[in-house]
């Protein structure tokens, strides 16, 4: 034979199959066959492909195949070395010849194959004659492994009536044999159990339905699948799997009543919102395909309604107003069940509703009585005299008895004050006049009772509008403080004026100002009707004059629309000011206050000068006797804390004069400086301008007061027990200011009082007075 060699080595995976010794022996000798007689040349190597058949060894050592270099002269110089995988654990090779045995049974699952390397060497020498080459022991696969369901057991939920060849679900297989070669791996599935109603694809495990189901008559069904590998062959494993197919719900079933009539009752003292009664519609279906809602048909729907009671899928039938024996007896409500949701696929086998009839009698019951109207509104006029008549209310029994009532008000004390009500007729009337502008509206409960039984009680609410009366005047909304220059012109506006009624108008308010007719020849001012409810007063000459007359009085006419209408008259003090032609009010009022008491602004500027001067100068002296001042209490601190001295002297009890000095009891500048006494006379003299201008609980009343309890505190001359300190402080209140001689510098030799007379007759007796008394001085 001759040998050759290759210029690279050339690996081929051979499909595997199982072979005897005797078949391996045959093709290693034959060289025209395919696969197992084709030479595997690597330079000096020939080898055979090499195969073993998994776990069907029953002779140990199995021969597998030989190695042979070409340089081998069968003198047994040569030597073969097998290394790699198994080698020498599970592979051996005979060293002289390179035949290959296997020592143990394979398992393809746990590895297919095996790579090793030969190797020649010199025996004397023992260096390598022919390069270390590779090559690969296949392991053949045998049907040794059964198919598993990996994902068993199976649940699948299909909705039910799908239609037929609709999939259900997969399941699969496997199978841990060679799926490349032979059909170890190749399987097949069958139903076992589960016909008519499924069918399963024999290559996919696909289960498909085979007929429609319906889940009222059964939800759930058992398929058991059987798969096996070798395509079903004999000897085959196989392996089996449960599928639990659970129907789900469709809408494919209409609601039912339970009974075509119903019977049931209500009281007719039954308030709205009662429950009557309960009805039931059975649906096959569960869920929401289950849910369904109630209506009310007829002509009883303003009488009953009915709602859907969601957890017991329930109509529950409500009293929506209240009914009378004495007027109906008995209904006959048709009530309706409709499936909520309504599935479209399913339409053709509607409709979806059921419909029942209740019968509903009403219960006599003794009712309380019953008003004529919901609530009472009346009317009566303000001022009204007492026992005047305001209204009726009516209420009767119900009931076939017909049971007298009695009426009676039960609102507070005030209204029983105000009105009063017949408690046989239901006449209610006023106990005394009433006034709108105290109260417009009185609202009252006036409640009806039966005489028979004083159980059954109604309540009414009355509602009384107090009718307005033109009884009020108008006049002036507030005080006007109008001023007019000495040097105005002939047509000057020194005021607006308005007015308000505490009356209502239905048109409303309209008011007309004119002079009163005791004023009408006045030739100072005249009155404007702005015909909208306001009116100016002008000025009716050139200039005036304070030493003429410092006050004007002017009385206003104001007219109302009212019926009857009714008019007033107001006075407006108009009051001279020392300007030309625009008015000041601040310097205007202080003038004139001024000018009253007889001083003109130069003197009160000198006489506040002359305070503040001196004011200054009294602070200055305090702080500088405060200054050069020291403490006995610290001149002596010091003696306070190194000395301490002890006397041991009885006194003579409180007739016992001599013994102590009540006057150390009395002082108190150890523990706090001296202020000096301030001028009372300076400080009264100081306020009195400014007590003109406020009351008794003004601030600085507060302050003068808070000052003279301060002095009496810190005097070291008061005595040790509480006193009374008594001090003059004029107030407020008089026209003509004050008359104390205080605020005055002037002597009353430089005083002219005959302004007196102009102050009115009040003063009469005082100016005659002060004439007497200038007349003698004179």
């Amino acid at each position: 034979m001759k040998y050759y060699t290759l210029p690279s080595l050339v690996l081929t995976l051979v499909q595997l199959w199982p072979c005897t010794p005797g078949m391996q022996k045959k093709s290693i000798k034959s060289t025209d066959q395919s696969s197992t007689a084709v030479r595997r040349v690597k330079r000096g190597w020939i080898w055979e492909p090499l195969f073993v058949t998994e776990e069907q060894i029953t002779k140990m050592p199995l021969y597998v195949g030989q190695l042979k270099s070409d340089l081998d002269k069968q003198d047994n110089s040569l030597q073969y070395i097998l290394t790699g995988e198994g080698a020498g654990s599970i592979f051996n090779i005979d060293k002289n010849s390179g035949k290959i045995y296997v020592k143990q049974k394979l398992d393809r699952e746990e590895k297919p194959f095996y790579i090793l390397r030969a190797q020649a060497i010199d025996r004397n020498t023992h260096l390598p004659v022919e390069p270390e080459s590779e090559f690969i022991i296949k392991v053949r696969d045998i049907n040794d492994h059964e198919p598993q369901f990996l994902d068993g057991p199976y649940v699948a939920t299909i909705p039910e009536m799908s239609p037929e060849g609709t999939s259900v679900t997969q399941v699969t297989a496997t199978d841990g044999d060679d799926p490349s070669y032979g059909n170890s791996a190749r399987l097949l599935y069958t139903l076992i159990e589960g016909q008519p109603y499924f069918s399963v694809e024999p290559k996919t495990g696909i289960i498909r339905m085979a007929s429609q189901m319906d889940r009222e008559t059964k939800d759930q069904y058992l398929v058991i699948i059987q798969v096996k590998d070798m395509v079903g062959q004999a000897g085959a494993f196989s392996a089996t799997a449960t599928v639990t197919i659970n129907l789900s719900d469709v809408n494919d079933n209409a609601p039912k009543f339970q009974q075509r009539l119903y019977y049931m009752s209500v009281s007719e003292e039954a308030p709205v919102g009662t429950t009557v009664g309960r009805v039931m519609a059975e649906d096959s279906d569960v869920g929401e395909n289950a849910a369904m809602n109630y209506f009310i048909e007829g002509d009883s729907t303003d009488v009953f309604d009915i709602i859907t009671d969601n957890e017991t899928q329930e109509g529950i039938i409500l009293l929506k107003k209240t009914v009378d024996y004495e007027t109906k007896r008995r209904y006959s409500v048709q009530a309706k069940a409709v499936n909520r949701y309504i599935d479209e696929q399913f339409l053709e086998e509607g409709p979806f509703e059921d419909t029942t009839i209740v019968k509903i009698n009403v219960q006599d019951a003794d009712e309380p009585p019953v008003f004529t109207l919901e609530n009472y509104v009346m009317e009566i006029a303000e001022g009204a005299v007492g026992g005047s008549l305001v209204g009726v209310i009516t209420a009767r029994d119900p009931d076939s008895d017909d049971s007298p009532v009695r009426y009676s008000i039960v609102s507070g004390m005030h209204l029983k004050r105000l009105f009063s009500i017949n408690e046989h007729n239901g006449t209610i009337v006023t106990t005394k006049p009433l006034d709108r502008e105290i109260a417009a509206w009185h609202n009252m409960t006036v409640t009806a009772t039966e005489t028979r039984n004083p159980e059954k009680i109604s309540e009414v609410n009355v509602y009384i509008q107090v009718l307005n009366v033109n009884d009020h005047e108008p006049e002036f909304p507030k005080y006007y403080e109008t001023f007019v220059c000495e040097n105005t012109f002939s047509g000057q506006l020194i005021q607006n004026i308005s007015a308000v009624d505490k009356d209502d108008s239905v048109e409303g308010h309209h008011f007309f100002f004119s002079l009163a007719q005791e004023a009408i020849n006045n030739s100072y001012f005249t009155v404007k009707d702005n015909q909208d409810n306001t009116a100016g007063i002008f000025t009716a000459q050139h200039s005036f004059s304070r030493q003429k007359q410092l006050f004007f009085y002017l009385p206003i006419l104001i007219l109302d629309n009212g019926t009857p209408p009714l008019t007033s008259t107001n006075t407006l003090t108009i009051t001279v000011c020392d300007c030309d032609t625009e008015v000041n009010t601040f310097f205007c009022r202080y003038g004139t206050f001024l000018y009253s008491l007889g001083l003109s602004t130069e003197v009160l500027v000198a006489v506040l000068a002359c305070i503040i001067i001196l004011l200054v100068f009294i602070l200055a002296v305090v702080a500088i006797r405060r200054q050069r001042q020291k403490s006995p209490f610290l001149e002596k601190i010091e003696d306070f804390r190194e000395n301490i001295v002890r006397y041991d002297d009885e006194g003579g009890g409180e007739e016992d004069t001599e013994a102590f000095d009540i006057s150390a009891l009395r002082t108190r500048t150890v523990m706090r400086t001296h202020k000096p006494r301030k001028n009372i006379t300076m400080e009264i003299h100081s306020l009195y301008r400014q007590s003109l201008q406020v009351g008794p609980d003004s601030a600085v009343f507060r302050q003068f007061i808070s000052e003279k309890l301060e002095e009496a505190n810190t005097d070291p001359s008061a005595p040790p027990y509480d006193s009374l300190q008594t001090y003059a402080f004029e107030g407020t209140g008089s026209l003509a200011g004050s008359l104390s001689s205080l605020g005055s510098n002037t002597s009353d030799m430089d005083q002219n009082y005959e302004y007196l007379v102009d102050w009115g007759p009040q003063f009469k007796q005082l100016a005659s007075m002060y004439a007497s008394y200038r007349n003698g001085r004179d």
